[in-house]
């Protein structure tokens, strides 16, 4: 059974081997991971959280037709260059962000069968550590500190802690849920821990332990490794994460989950896509304004639902 330890996470693994076939035709020859959201892939707002988290060594996960990716954490000796000779100190910072954020490493995973194995691969990257996990679709506001908070958690409970969110029962079934003890404890800003008593990947609404549903963020034990290994594909015919947490429950491993209560973006899907686009720019001093105005005016404009647009 895991224990506190003094030794704190210091990596992060992303997998990032996924198709991205719900933004297909998009995705045919781009990974969907570096589709811009505002003026940054929302890959690089991923690596940026772990980087403010104090996570500064990152393996991402990456499959056939991802060395776009690699690419682009890369150093493009030409186009600093250019932008060096033209002057361009903004545009010239920003590349540089991309390539000194964190210190990036790429394993392949050969055979997509799940994010269990995806995570599995980077066992050798992760050693007897505890690390995390951060799930490209999510984007996690930056004002809100979901991951510190996780880290926090593990570092004082040890074992394995999961990020939480209420999506109401009538959507558990697009997740994997939760059961937790009774009662919780209020953690940093608002977002409260419980204790994990039972994970389930995408139940029936009816036999759902309750509303909590996983999202793309974990703390995880270094047991969780081993438990991996012995793990048979589940749902879907893939070895799933969250059976493998199942079983370090069952066997008495702590398990903890953050119930958050900030700002997420989910980029995996085009409709919540579009959303985080227009509120992250929205919210920024240089586009701001403009586009703020242009929506008031826009908005102003558009038919009644129901009304025919004609």
């Amino acid at each position: 059974m895991s224990s506190p330890t003094s030794r704190p996470a210091r990596k992060a693994v992303i997998p990032v081997a996924g198709m991205g076939t719900r933004f297909l035709p998009a995705t045919k020859a781009v990974p969907k991971e570096l589709l811009p959201v505002v003026d940054r892939p929302a890959l690089q707002y991923i690596v940026e959280e772990a980087a403010r988290a104090g996570l500064p060594e990152v393996l991402m996960v990456t499959g056939r037709g991802k060395s776009a990716i690699e690419d682009f954490f890369d150093r493009v000796p030409e186009l600093e260059t250019a932008l060096e000779k033209k002057g361009d100190a903004d545009r010239l910072a920003s590349v540089h962000e991309s390539t000194e954020v964190a210190q990036v490493h790429f394993v392949r995973q050969g055979e997509a069968r799940g994010l269990g194995h995806a995570v599995l691969q980077a066992s050798a990257f992760v050693g007897d550590e505890p690390f995390a996990v951060l799930l490209g679709d999510d984007l996690i506001d930056a004002r809100d500190h979901l991951l510190e908070h996780m880290l926090a958690v593990q570092a004082q409970h040890g074992g394995s802690v999961i990020a939480l969110l209420d999506v109401g029962r009538e959507n558990i079934d697009k997740y994997g849920a939760v059961a937790v003890e009774p009662g919780t404890q209020t953690a940093l800003e608002g977002d409260e821990v419980v204790t994990v008593t039972g994970l389930v990947e995408k139940p029936p609404v009816d036999e759902a332990p309750s509303s909590l549903a996983i999202i793309g963020r974990y703390v995880l034990s270094p047991a969780v490794f081993d438990v991996l290994r012995e793990t048979s594909p589940g749902r879907g015919g893939e070895i799933q994460l969250t059976d493998a947490l199942a079983t370090l429950v069952e066997r008495g491993e702590p398990v903890h989950g953050v119930v958050f209560s900030g700002r997420r973006y989910d980029t995996g899907d085009r409709l919540d896509y579009l959303k985080a686009v227009i509120r992250l720019a929205s919210e920024r001093d240089d586009l701001g304004p403009p586009l703020r105005a242009w929506l008031h005016d826009f908005v102003a404009d558009l038919p009644a639902e129901g009304a025919s647009s004609s």
